[in-house]
C-alpha cells in the first residue's frame, strides 16, 4: 500500500468554497493569537471556521486536548498525520505539516519523502508499520488490520496505538474539513527556516 503522489489526484478549485472571514472582536483576537503562534499567518482552515462559533468552539476545544496527547514519539506522530494528508490530498495540510514538523526537528528528509515511503531509506520498520497503519485506516471503509496493529506491538504499548488512531482520526477530520472547503497551500512550506537537506 503506497501513498498517493498529490500530481495523481484531481485538481482543487484555486479559491476556498467559502469567503475567509469574517471579522470581528473574537476574530481579531483569535487571528492575533495565531500569528503569534503560525509564522505571520492566521490560518485559513481558522478563517473558514469562523463563520460557524459551535464549529470553531470544537475544534479549538479538539485541538487544545490533542496537544496534550504524548505518549506517541514526535516523529512518529508527524509521519502519521503526513500520511493522512498525502493520502487525502490535503494540499493545505501538506503545506502546514511540513512547516510544523520541520520546526519540531522532524527530520526533514524524512517529511519531503513520505510518498515514497515503501521505498525510501528514510524510515525504519517502525515508521513504515505506522505509515502503512495510517495510510490503511484512511481508507473508506477503514482497511486497518489486526495484523497491522500486531507490527506495532513490538515497539508500542496499547496507550500509544490508541494514540496513533485518534491522531489518524483527527487528521481525517481536518484534511477532510480543508479539502472540502477548496483551502489550499497557503505557503508556510516556503516559510520554513530550517534548510532541506540534499
Amino acid at each position: 500500500m503506497s501513498i498517493r503522489a498529490l500530481t495523481e489526484l484531481p485538481a482543487a478549485p484555486r479559491r476556498a468554497r467559502v469567503p475567509l472571514g469574517p471579522t470581528g472582536p473574537l476574530e481579531s483576537t483569535l487571528g492575533a493569537i495565531a500569528r503569534r503562534l503560525y509564522g505571520g499567518k492566521v490560518p485559513d482552515p481558522l478563517r473558514a471556521a469562523f463563520h460557524h462559533r459551535r464549529v470553531l468552539a470544537g475544534w479549538l476545544g479538539l485541538e487544545s486536548a490533542a496537544m496534550t496527547w504524548k505518549r506517541l514519539p514526535p516523529r512518529l506522530h508527524a509521519l502519521a498525520v503526513l500520511a493522512v494528508s498525502q493520502e487525502i490530498g490535503c494540499s493545505w495540510c501538506i503545506d502546514f505539516g511540513e512547516w510544523e514538523f520541520r520546526h519540531r526537528g522532524i527530520d526533514p528528509r524524512a517529511v519531503r519523502e513520505i510518498d515514497r515511503w515503501t521505498t525510501s531509506d528514510a524510515y525504519s520498520d517502525l515508521d513504515r508499520a505506522v505509515l502503512r497503519y495510517a495510510v490503511a485506516a484512511s481508507a473508506t471503509p477503514s482497511a486497518a488490520t489486526d495484523a497491522m496493529v500486531e507490527d506495532l506491538r513490538p515497539a508500542l504499548d496499547d496507550r500509544q496505538i490508541v494514540e496513533l488512531a485518534a491522531l489518524v482520526a483527527l487528521e481525517n477530520y481536518r484534511s477532510r474539513f480543508n479539502a472540502g472547503l477548496g483551502l489550499r497551500s497557503q505557503g508556510y512550506r516556503d516559510d520554513c527556516a530550517v534548510p532541506e537537506v540534499v
